[in-house]
């Protein structure tokens, strides 16, 4: 029905900050309260001290409005309302008391109009000051003054480098696949002039630069590429965006793909693909090692070729090793016997033990 019921596109933005309401001329620090204050007291003490005192209650919040209005316009932070309310209490307070009301109201209204005046910012921030709607100058750290009605803190510009994450749309790569890419920009503004009057918004500027950058580099690359080389990818999108954003006082620390989302039969895929290869590559290591394996065995053949006492303790340390395994039985080709010269005694052993068990069972 009206436009602004309806959602606005947040341009899959993660960590924008919100828009305020309305834009302040000045904002507030403990120092606008303890001049208001200042000034309010001062006026208590001349009304009591030259006019009547207060004797009920009534009169006493009465008195506490006047106040508490200012407060209220120096709190909205607009010079205009600060006047129309001001204008307003005075009118009310002259029709009350009359002329007496000016030894209150004027200093509470002296309050009002100075407290503003004094700004501060913090080290890492930058106010810039319009003076009858044009550029005067760019103000801060610390305490700085401006004038009452004429000079407006238009911005408070942060310097500090900032992290936005962003969400390019589904993209297709060079290759026709649809990915989703996650990214992460870290800028910084290093004129704040230029970030104010140059852009109407310089953190959607930047956002929305990116996620075209990011979008066109996509396009020209395949998605091979963008997964194994996703440094090149990242360093051309913030040469890109960095270009746009340089005119606008900004600059592109960085950019980093964060992540990369890619169809689910596709990853089954490169999944299946990454299982074979790691097969493949473990086969022909294990191949490799029978082939050198087998040139091992070839040298040792020699050796004991011509070495029949290395022969026969090698064989010896073949029965070693099976007997000190825990076994009662072992089967061992003839040969090592043979080598040994333990073929003859064992089979003689043998047959006495077989003569022993006959004559016992005898």
């Amino acid at each position: 029905m009206f436009d602004f019921f309806k959602e606005k596109k947040d341009y899959l933005i993660k960590n924008i900050s919100k828009k305020s309401f309305f834009e302040k001329d000045f904002s507030i620090n403990p120092i606008n309260s303890f001049i208001f204050l200042f000034f309010s007291t001062i006026g208590f003490i001349l009304y009591f001290y030259y006019c009547e005192r207060i004797t009920n209650s009534e009169e006493f919040v009465i008195f506490l409005l006047f106040p508490i209005f200012g407060i209220l316009g120096i709190m909205i932070g607009k010079w205009e309302m600060i006047v129309k309310i001001n204008f307003i209490g005075v009118l009310a307070f002259f029709w009350w008391k009359g002329f007496n009301s000016f030894y209150f109201i004027v200093p509470v209204s002296f309050g009002v109009f100075l407290a503003p005046i004094f700004q501060q910012t913090k080290e890492w921030e930058r106010a810039v000051i319009l003076r009858f709607g044009k550029f005067n100058k760019i103000k801060g750290p610390g305490l700085f003054l401006i004038l009452p009605f004429t000079d407006i803190v238009n911005k408070i510009v942060d310097l500090r480098i900032r992290a936005t994450d962003f969400v390019a749309e589904t993209t297709l790569t060079k290759d026709s696949v649809a990915v989703t890419v996650d990214a992460l920009a870290f800028w910084m503004i290093w004129d704040p002039e230029k970030a104010i009057l140059e852009v109407e918004n310089y953190t959607d500027a930047v956002v929305l630069s990116s996620q075209a950058a990011l979008r066109d580099a996509i396009g020209k690359t395949t998605l091979t590429k963008l997964l194994e080389k996703r440094e090149e990818a990242e360093e051309e999108i913030r040469k890109i965006v960095d270009k746009r954003t340089n005119e606008w006082g900004i600059t592109i620390q960085s950019i980093d793909i964060t992540e990369i989302i890619i169809p689910q039969h596709l990853q089954d895929t490169m999944s299946k693909k990454a299982q074979a290869e790691r097969e493949k590559e473990s086969r022909i290591v294990l191949g490799e090692s029978e082939i050198e394996l087998a040139k091992k065995f070839e040298e040792a053949a020699k050796i004991y070729k011509n070495n029949d006492t290395a022969l026969k303790l090698r064989s010896m340390n073949i029965l070693f090793e099976g007997l000190k395994a825990g076994n009662s039985t072992m089967m061992v080709p003839a040969t090592i016997l043979d080598n040994m010269n333990l073929g003859n005694f064992a089979g003689i052993q043998a047959l006495s033990e077989v003569k022993k068990s006959k004559k016992n069972k005898k």
